[in-house]
């Protein structure tokens, strides 16, 4: 029997780790350009407690909606307005706790993040704290010392990443070092580093899930991880399984699963995919979660030390999505014929012309207008980290795109334009990470916004380059909408 797919649940993390900033694509190239940089990005780092009062990351795991960060006067990392490192929708963790999730996603022998006893214990120590990983704490328990050959003993011998927190050495963290990884550079320390940093802080964001919908682990039937790393050997670049090594630390013993790979637009397509699987009877249950980008770090770090303002892109985004079926309650995914948006090949390069595609055709095929969507969601970029860094405000310059695409259409007039915007759209808030900020991190906002009744329809859309694959000079786009449920 065909179901209608519904988002049953969500959940956003952000982990904060100024520590790792360093180990970012662009600071980890200037660094080894100049190499005073590093101590000059050491001098702008923010506390942990900054971060968590920075009001878009309030935003971001569902403290304040976006409406409330827009009254608050900007610049915001000079404005507090709440601070709390629990959120609606998640948290925003600490280095420390996260290094202890860091090890337990480590689970080569002999191991890529080397520590000994001490720091073990310590990272034994953050979890067990935690309210909501105290699981994970019983499991690094049971991590025997780990052995140290002669090259790890000096590991300045090697290429190995020193990792460190609050001013104190955290161990190492060292590439695949068995004779099938040596000379690999897809298995060297920064790659890895990045995979396991995307797995563990996927866990996080699952975890959440999880507890949010207070089931257990063993009830999810499948899952899609939609996150930027490319895992993979030099044979298989890019091969994936990081959606069942998040499931397998969170002990989804029944789910099986698979990686989606669309740039910045994975997260909205792998929803689309998890929600067709529901609609088709596959599963039940399917879990989308995006883990954060560690070679996003400090990307804006140069543009931030000119101005003499703290780095603010310091935080490991994730997210996690339960698509299941229509509950009666929980916003429906809209997937009659027609009725996702896409970019063909043929559409051409022109906002104009992929707008018509993923915006308008869509709701043309729901019998819909512009001006029947209640909110858009689009790329929700935080502005004061693009615009320290000339790229301007992303999520403002896509509403006005929308709105005349909507004025082109004539179902708008064009004097109306900018009441239409303040009415549909947003200010943006999720950290600069690719497929974190696109469209996606509206859907818990939304879904409370339609659980109080407030609105009723939200369309996402999602872009992606796909020309930074150098194989093409095609961007693409994919939409959906979001419906308050019928049945409410």
């Amino acid at each position: 029997m065909v179901t209608t797919p519904v988002i049953k649940n969500c959940s956003y993390c952000l982990v904060h780790v100024p520590d790792l900033v360093q180990y970012g694509s662009k600071p980890r190239r200037e660094i080894i350009e100049n190499p005073s940089s590093k101590e000059s990005i050491a001098h702008s780092l923010r506390s942990y407690n900054k971060a968590c009062c920075y009001p878009p990351n309030q935003t971001f795991v569902g403290n304040l909606s976006p409406d409330e960060l827009g009254n608050i006067p900007r610049p915001w990392f000079e404005n507090e307005a709440l601070c709390s490192a629990k959120g609606k929708f998640g948290e925003i963790l600490d280095q420390k706790s996260f290094y202890g999730l860091l090890k337990l996603a480590d689970v080569l022998n002999p191991p890529l993040f080397a520590v000994d006893d001490t720091v073990l214990a310590r990272l034994r120590e953050g979890l067990a704290a935690h309210p909501l990983l105290a699981g994970f704490a019983s499991r690094l328990a049971a991590i025997p010392q780990d052995v140290h050959d002669h090259s790890r003993q000096d590991p300045s011998r090697s290429s190995a990443l020193a990792m460190r927190s609050e001013g104190k050495s955290c161990g190492w963290f060292y590439g695949d070092e068995r004779a099938e990884g040596k000379g690999d550079d897809n298995l060297g320390p920064y790659t890895l580093l990045e995979n396991l940093c995307t797995k563990a802080s996927g866990a996080l964001a699952l975890t959440w899930l999880l507890h949010r919908e207070k089931i257990n682990p063993e009830k999810i039937d499948f899952l899609i991880s939609c996150g930027e790393e490319a895992c993979g050997d030099r044979y298989q670049r890019g091969g994936g399984g990081m959606a069942k090594a998040i499931g397998e630390m969170c002990g989804c013993t029944n789910a099986s699963g698979m990686d989606i790979k669309n740039f910045c637009a994975a997260p909205a397509s792998a929803i689309i995919t998890a929600a067709a699987m529901v609609k088709a009877g596959l599963y039940k249950r399917v879990a989308v979660i995006g883990g954060g980008s560690l070679a996003k770090l400090g990307m804006k770090f140069q543009s931030f030390l000119e101005h003499g303002i703290p780095i603010l892109d310091d935080c490991l985004a994730s997210t996690a999505l339960l698509i299941s079926e229509d509950d009666g309650a929980s916003p429906i995914i809209r997937l009659e014929p027609g009725a996702v948006g896409t970019v063909p090949a043929g559409a051409g390069f022109s906002d104009e012309a992929v707008f018509r595609h993923y915006l308008l055709a869509p709701l043309e095929s729901l019998g819909l207008k512009c001006t029947d969507i209640d909110r858009y969601a689009a790329e929700l970029h935080n502005p004061e980290i693009m615009e320290f860094a000339g790229s301007g405000d992303v999520a403002s310059k896509n509403y006005r795109k929308i709105a005349a695409m909507a004025v082109l259409a004539k179902q708008l007039e064009k004097s109306g334009m900018n009441a239409w915007i303040e009415r549909v759209g947003m200010p943006g808030f999720a950290p600069t990470q690719g497929h974190i900020p696109s469209a996606v991190p509206y859907i818990g906002h939304a879904m409370e916004a339609m659980n109080r009744g407030e609105i009723k329809r939200v369309m996402f859309l999602a872009r992606a380059s796909l020309f930074l694959n150098r194989c093409t000079n095609l961007l693409d786009g994919v939409s959906f909408v979001l419906e308050r449920n019928p049945r409410l």
